[in-house]
């Protein structure tokens, strides 16, 4: 069965929750920090596809701790979101791979006309 692909706001979300379960805040400024500016989830969104990934089986809720008069929900990684964030990280590997031999094949005819311009 093949494994489907995550986009790259679930694929940054569930590489937050490696280490440690993460509040949504928190999973929001990881998630900025690991994709280096380029994923910026809005509240909405975020709690959108968490409840995507809860329903996936590959996030869950780990706890609900008191703050400022709310309760803040702190989700964790599954093994099966390990599982699926490995598969999607050696399927972005591959990928990555056949395009570079195919841009590998392509660069010493590209040097010579791009040299002479």
């Amino acid at each position: 069965m093949a494994i489907k692909a995550l986009n790259e706001q679930s694929f940054f979300i569930l590489t937050s929750l490696v280490e440690t379960p993460r509040h949504g805040y928190g999973i929001m400024g990881d998630v900025e920090e690991l994709s280096e500016g380029r994923v910026v989830l809005k509240v909405g969104t975020l709690y959108g596809m968490l409840d995507r990934l809860v329903s996936d089986g590959l996030v869950e809720l780990d706890r609900e701790e008191p703050h400022n008069g709310r309760l803040r929900r702190y989700f964790r990684l599954t093994d099966d979101g390990l599982a699926a964030l490995m598969g999607e990280v050696d399927r972005q590997r591959a990928n990555a791979t056949a395009a570079s031999v195919r841009l590998r094949a392509i660069r010493p005819a590209a040097r010579p006309a791009a040299e002479g311009l």
